[in-house]
């Protein structure tokens, strides 16, 4: 008589790890498959250019692939009008145009213009080094705007007569 004896939990889990080992061997290996495109390479221990980026260098990569280069300078004179000519400068004038390398700056003051006119050079050395050559050539100053004699629908050109006190 054989003795059968009761199966202990350790016996039961024992023959379930064999099966499932002996199902693993007899099933095919996956193979791993590669995603297509470029092969990739390692950079190493330093960033790479598919990591992320921080977003100024993202934006100057844009602005350097669709030629944006020359905008982004223009609009940095006027963007960045106090830190490029100082905050006591800016405080008395403001840029007003940019065309064909020629700022029109507009003094606050014919005193302030008259300052201006003599810091032109300063101020395109300035606008050289911080923004670039070819952007402002050119420095035009003005004082600010004489009030108008035009007043009314009805007007005479030119000054008019201006006497008519007595």
């Amino acid at each position: 008589m054989s003795e059968e004896r009761p199966a202990r939990p350790s016996d039961i889990a024992r023959a379930a790890l064999e099966a499932a080992r002996a199902a693993s061997a007899a099933r095919p290996q996956p193979t791993r498959r590669r995603i297509a495109g470029p092969r990739r390479k390692w950079t190493g221990a330093g960033p790479g250019a598919d990591d992320p980026q921080p977003l100024g260098k993202l934006v100057d990569s844009l602005v350097s692939e669709q030629d944006w280069s020359e905008r982004t300078r223009v609009g940095a004179v006027f963007g960045r009008w106090s830190a490029l000519v100082g905050p006591d400068i800016a405080e008395h004038c403001r840029p007003e145009t940019l065309t064909e390398g020629e700022l029109l700056v507009v003094a606050e003051s014919t005193a302030w213009a008259t300052q201006l006119r003599l810091l032109a050079p300063t101020i395109l050395g300035k606008l050289r080094a911080q923004v670039g050559g070819d952007v402002v050539t050119r420095l035009r100053v003005v004082g600010p705007t004489a009030p108008s004699w035009k007043k009314g629908p009805r007007s005479v050109r030119g000054r008019g007569p201006r006497d008519t006190y007595g």
